[in-house]
């Protein structure tokens, strides 16, 4: 389990990223596997979440994550739902003390962000799509609704996959490169012709920045890399096997 410097010492708040290691899951989802749309079985998914609320002095019922889709939707979120009723969107905030806030990623960036002043919290799941597309700016809106001031809000982009791990291939930089000129700062050549690294973190730390914050921590982790911590989509695909586990990310104000 790791956790960032910043967050963790500010009053109220307790957050987690956590890695592969210390679950019941087998084979390639070894071993806290928490995504019920793995093809893990169901139990074992439940006694990882389990365990990873348990580290965090919870019981299993106090953590919310949903159906994910790479969107720029965010909701508030005023009480728990069970599993079948998660609802489809890529970032939550809430208020509500003991309610925490799960996403669940393999390569993209979670996302955790805090108003210790106003006590709300949110969790984004930034993909480059869901990034590109507003996610990030759209969990501070939601924030926003709640109380929270964006000059207040401190954030940590937690493990997922760094540039040198990132190649992308050519049509990829000109969508962001028609967004933005400066998106070029995220780009640098990668050893095939014509194709490119991507600095996702950058791009996210740089979004961040640019909609107000002043406080945002970056973990160093490269999910893909590092495949004793973490589970990694593009490792799985590049190592031909059909499934990926999902590591799970937490933020919530203390009960």
């Amino acid at each position: 389990m790791l956790t960032m410097g910043k967050l963790n010492d500010l009053p109220g708040v307790r957050h987690a990223f956590f890695g592969r290691e210390g679950g019941v899951s087998e084979g390639l989802y070894d071993s806290l596997n928490c995504g019920y749309g793995s093809g893990d079985a169901a139990d074992n998914v439940f006694e990882n979440r389990r365990r990873a609320m348990a580290a965090l002095d919870l019981k299993p019922e106090n953590l919310v994550t949903a159906y994910q889709t790479h969107s720029a939707d965010a909701i508030a979120v005023d009480a728990p739902w069970s599993r079948d009723a998660a609802p489809r969107c890529d970032a939550m905030v809430t208020k509500k003390r003991g309610i925490a806030l799960g996403i669940l990623t393999a390569d993209c960036a979670p996302v955790v962000m805090v108003d210790p002043e106003a006590q709300v919290v949110g969790a984004a799941h930034a993909g480059w799509r869901g990034a590109f597309a507003g996610i990030l700016e759209a969990t501070l809106e939601a924030m926003t609704r709640l109380g929270a001031r964006r000059e207040a809000i401190a954030a940590a982009i937690g493990p997922c996959i760094a540039q040198r791990s990132y190649e992308v291939g050519p049509e990829f930089p000109e969508p962001f490169l028609t967004q933005e000129n400066a998106n070029i700062d995220f780009f640098c050549p990668a050893r095939r012709s014509g194709h490119f690294l991507f600095d996702l973190k950058g791009y996210a730390a740089r979004r961040l920045c640019k909609a107000g914050l002043r406080r945002i921590e970056v973990c160093p982790a490269d999910t893909f890399a590092e495949s004793d911590r973490f589970f990694s989509y593009r490792r799985a695909c590049k190592a031909g096997e059909k499934d990926y586990g999902r590591g799970l990310s937490v933020i919530l104000l203390e009960p």
